[in-house]
């Protein structure tokens, strides 16, 4: 093999040009073989896929267009009206029917099932009881899938196959919501013809296409004669089912019952908006050989192009191979002469290529450019010491600074008060400091390098350790940093309450979470006691004045007889005051009994309205008292949502009460139910003076009052609003304050549902 290469450079760049040329036909063939033609395969299945993609389409709106039409003529109110006799409700139906010549029926049932009135006329006083599309129709909207026709059949007039319907049916209500019949509609299948043949009846112009419909059972409902009413088990319609993305169509290649290989594009329907579709299949054929037919010449075309440009490409390479070795061959010659001692100067002629005239004056170069670059790299290398030396001096001063810093920042960290641990973004702790030694429990040389999650008992911290650390990071660098109250469990299981606060220094791998905890064990026992004491005192003033309550009513009753004028003024300002008091105790249990978490709630799913009413009916005495009318509007009544009845309705109470309280005389405060995103919310608007946007915050804290825009307190006893926040964000809700629509106050209350 050696013996039959050849040696020279031309001969070898001449059979170099010549192999490159022939592995490049080779190269380009196999490219365009595996790219561009089966990229031209994918177009043409694609196209196929697009085809009944379009076809699935119309077919699905033209069923929406049917079946919203016949829902909304069945709405008409109309349909129902005794008034509407069936002489102008026939009128109707056949203006109806022109405007769509596909509708081959269309008539109105009563509940008997005896039809009414129809468009044309047909089936008039028939009985379709039993029919699908009446009884599915009386329980709602109704679509059925293609049939042959029953009644119809011999009534229409006779063409060449069978009359095949598609049946849509809603029921019509009067004006109180009872249904009172089914408006039914027999659409024709030839409609899906026309859609079939729209779609590809241009594409099949060129090449014969065939268009196949099958229902959800894969029974060809339209297609070629041959296939008719036939149940087809192929692969194609089994992915069409089963397909993950209903709204792209898919292709592929498979044989059929006829023995044919044929190239398929297959999409299912989905329905459209509220129409659910009927499940149909559009199945788009076309033989292979047919199909693939541009791909194939294209590849014949490729062949002999390549095969031609081989052939010429051997033919450039021997000319450019002897242009490229004459020179080189010269050149060669003279540095073999410069080798062996010769003083000449390598000569190059205007007519050699620019690499062979810069390789000369390179070479002519070369040797006075060896001797001063020799002395240039002599001074680098000194310059290039110095400079390392600088550098190695800033670093060591640099290094100094930082360790200096750190030791700054170690012995902050160590005198500190509170518990500090230094977490990496992997949950790995990398800092732990005395007082989290005495806090926890853990020394320093156990807790360094361990993982966060076992050694501190916090949800929050294990989540974070678990793999969300990263996420956690991005919210403290947003500004998320706050103290929150937490319970953790030191290396004994003993749970310590503690005060957490969060931060972040770094960024990206090398970011620390720094993680502060103070122990509030004794805050806790304090603010423990304080409650205790507060319900403890509320609960004992209770019984005395229930007393005093029931004393002073007695008298001013009369109960021992008639009193004085003077002193009877005196005793109702007691027996006010004393209600007005244990109104106060009342609400501070309440409070206390929220901030102690043992108020009760039983939430349960159910409408809103019986609530609204009854909260309306209990303030209507005060309202009629204060001249001020209560109203009530729903925008849904059977709107519902999750909450505690009892709960809710002291809520209502209160703010009516509040709204009644500042509402001038023949002014009315307004209740309103409407749904909202979240679930559903309830409002109660007046005419009285509003909240200032500065105090509506201000105005939930415990024991504040405000009047008029702040000028002057309200009166009661500042707890009320406190109570209804804190009862409606322990049902997951909220409640705010805006302004009402022409003045006023607007409280709104949102539920989750």
């Amino acid at each position: 093999m050696k013996a039959l290469f050849p040696r020279g450079l031309h001969a070898r760049l001449a059979l170099a040009f010549s192999l490159l040329s022939v592995i490049l036909t080779l190269a380009l063939l196999g490219l365009v073989e595996r790219r561009a033609i089966g990229q031209l395969e994918q177009q043409i299945g694609a196209g196929l896929a697009d085809l009944a993609v379009q076809a699935s389409d119309k077919l699905e709106r033209g069923m929406f267009e049917r079946y919203r039409e016949i829902g909304l003529i069945a709405d008409r109110p109309s349909l129902a009206d005794p008034a509407y006799d069936n002489a102008r409700l026939t009128r109707t139906l056949r203006r109806v029917q022109e405007t769509y010549h596909y509708y081959e029926w269309i008539g109105v049932a009563g509940l008997d099932g005896k039809v009414k009135a129809t468009g044309n006329g047909l089936l008039v006083g028939a009985d379709v009881s039993k029919r699908p599309w009446f009884r599915q129709g009386l329980e709602g909207g109704f679509v059925g899938d293609v049939h042959e026709a029953v009644l119809l059949a011999r009534l229409l007039p006779a063409q060449p196959e069978p009359r095949r319907f598609v049946d849509l049916a809603f029921p019509y209500v009067d004006t109180a919501g009872k249904v009172q019949g089914v408006l039914g509609a027999h659409v024709s299948w030839n409609w899906a013809r026309e859609v079939a043949h729209s779609v590809v009846g241009a594409n099949a112009r060129s090449a014969p296409l065939d268009a196949l419909i099958l229902d959800a059972a894969g029974r060809v409902l339209l297609g070629p004669p041959e296939l008719a009413d036939r149940v087809l088990d192929l692969e194609s319609v089994r992915r069409a089912r089963t397909g993950a993305d209903a709204r792209r169509g898919q292709h592929l290649v498979e044989r059929w019952p006829d023995g044919r290989d044929y190239v398929v594009g297959y999409q299912k329907g989905a329905g459209h908006a509220n129409y659910p579709g009927l499940g149909w299949t559009v199945l788009v054929r076309q033989e292979v050989a047919q199909a693939y037919a541009p791909a194939r010449d294209l590849r014949n075309y490729v062949l002999w192009s390549g095969a031609a440009l081989a052939a010429l490409f051997s033919l450039v390479g021997i000319w450019v191979a002897r242009s490229i070795t004459r020179p080189l061959a010269r050149l060669a010659d003279a540095a073999t002469g410069l080798r062996q001692g010769g003083a000449a100067r390598i000569a190059t002629q205007p007519e050699d290529y620019a690499e062979i005239r810069a390789l000369g004056r390179s070479l002519n170069a070369l040797v006075s450019d060896l001797e001063s670059r020799r002395g240039q790299l002599e001074g680098l290398n000194g310059r290039l010491e110095e400079l390392v030396e600088a550098r190695t001096r800033e670093l060591r001063r640099a290094l100094e600074t930082v360790q200096a810093s750190e030791a700054r920042i170690r012995a902050i960290v160590e005198t500190a008060q509170d518990a500090f641990i230094g977490v990496d973004l992997k949950g790995r702790i990398v800092d732990w400091n005395g007082q989290a030694e005495l806090l926890l429990g853990w020394r320093r040389e156990e807790a360094i390098g361990r993982d966060l999650a076992s050694l501190v008992h916090l949800d929050q911290l294990r989540e974070a350790a678990s793999g969300a650390l990263a996420d956690f990071a991005g919210a403290v660098q947003a500004g998320h940093e706050r103290r929150v109250e937490r319970v953790v469990a030191d290396r004994h299981g003993v749970e310590i309450p503690v005060e957490m606060s969060t931060g972040l220094t770094g960024s990206g791998e090398a970011a620390v979470f720094s993680i502060f905890l103070r122990d509030i064990t004794e805050r806790k026992r304090i603010e423990r006691m304080k409650n205790e004491f507060v319900g403890t005192v509320s609960h004992e003033l209770r019984t005395p004045l229930t007393s005093i309550r029931a004393s002073l009513a007695l008298l001013a009753d009369g109960a021992l007889g008639a009193l004085p004028p003077d002193v009877l003024e005196l005793v109702e300002i007691c027996n006010s005051n004393c209600i007005r008091l244990n109104r106060l105790v009342d609400d501070m249990l309440d409070i206390q009994k929220i901030e102690a978490g043992m108020m009760r709630f039983a939430p349960s799913e159910q409408p809103l309205l019986p609530l609204a009413r009854e909260a309306v009916r209990t303030m209507r005495g005060m309202a009629g008292a204060a001249g001020v009318t209560l109203e009530l509007a729903a925008e849904d009544e059977g709107l519902r949502a999750r909450f505690d009845h009892d709960r809710m309705t002291q809520v209502l109470v209160n703010l009516l009460s509040n709204a009644i309280r500042v509402a001038p005389a023949e002014s009315r405060v307004a209740v309103t139910l409407a749904p909202h995103a979240d679930g559903a919310s309830l409002s109660v608007a007046d005419s009285g003076p509003g909240i200032a946007p500065a105090l509506r915050e201000r105005v939930f804290q415990p024991f504040v009052q405000i009047g008029e825009r702040g000028s002057a307190p309200a009166g009661g006893t500042g707890l009320g609003l406190a109570i209804c926040k804190r009862i409606v964000e322990e049902h997951g809700g909220s409640i705010a304050i805006g302004d009402a629509p022409g003045g006023g106050a607007l409280f709104t209350i949102t539920l989750p549902a």
